[in-house]
């Protein structure tokens, strides 16, 4: 029987699980949005496997969310998933959040429609999305996108189209096609790796631990702190 350690911390949400065989034996999550994934995961991690009664050793891959998401919810997730692959000499797998969060839209949440449109909040009205359709085939690349009236107009004159996710909330009041329908508490969880992160191990489509970095998609930008005086 093949374990394998998942870890998600793409967005707000911190989850950390364990399957066997394609199915969830043990999970943590913490949905308060307060950006806690630092001094969560770790203790997550460790209850997890005590709860399945695993032990690491016995662990067969790491699948960990790979963006676009969180820069340091990214980078907090790959870092841990790639020193626990380190240390116990086991393969990192990673899985596009995007990917999952469709999984657990259509599966977990077993939502029906002609398209799917997972969005992860990247500020202001820009979001991170990619497009799937009926069977969950990757139909649109994933890309940063601004959204506005006339967003996906293609796509929704083709038929019913679902959006979710922390990026879709903010789009409700911009795109009001009738053939648009928004879901709410849909997020990136443990649950949407399951099946892809099982499905690589079997491929054996593994990360080189020493240059994997996490998918962010657009660049980190950090502000310059203003000094008082100083124009």
């Amino acid at each position: 029987m093949s374990h394998i350690l998942l870890i998600e911390t793409a967005t707000k949400v911190c989850s950390a699980g364990l399957a066997r065989e394609n199915k969830i034996i043990a999970y943590r999550e913490d949905k308060s949005m307060q950006y806690s994934h630092s001094s969560l995961l770790t203790s997550f991690i460790e209850e997890v496997v005590s709860d399945s009664g695993i032990a690491f050793k016995h662990l067969d891959a790491v699948a960990v969310s790979m963006g676009p998401g969180s820069y340091t919810g990214l980078r907090i997730g790959v870092s841990a998933a790639k020193g626990f692959c380190y240390a116990m000499d086991i393969p990192l797998i990673a899985v596009n959040t995007l990917d999952s969060l469709v999984s657990v839209a259509a599966v977990q949440n077993e939502i029906k429609a002609d398209f799917y449109v997972p969005m992860i909040d990247a500020r202001r009205m820009e979001v991170y999305n990619a497009v799937f359709d009926s069977s969950l085939r990757n139909v649109r690349e994933t890309k940063a996108e601004i959204i506005e009236e006339n967003s996906f107009s293609e796509l929704l004159s083709k038929g019913e189209v679902a959006f979710f996710g922390d990026g879709a909330d903010k789009c409700k009041a911009v795109i009001k096609h009738p053939n648009a329908v928004f879901y709410d508490n849909v997020f990136p969880s443990v649950s949407g790796l399951v099946s892809p992160a099982f499905e690589k191990l079997q491929k054996k489509e593994f990360e080189d631990l020493a240059y994997f970095e996490p998918f962010y998609l657009k660049d980190f930008v950090a502000g310059k702190p203003k000094v008082k005086g100083l124009h």
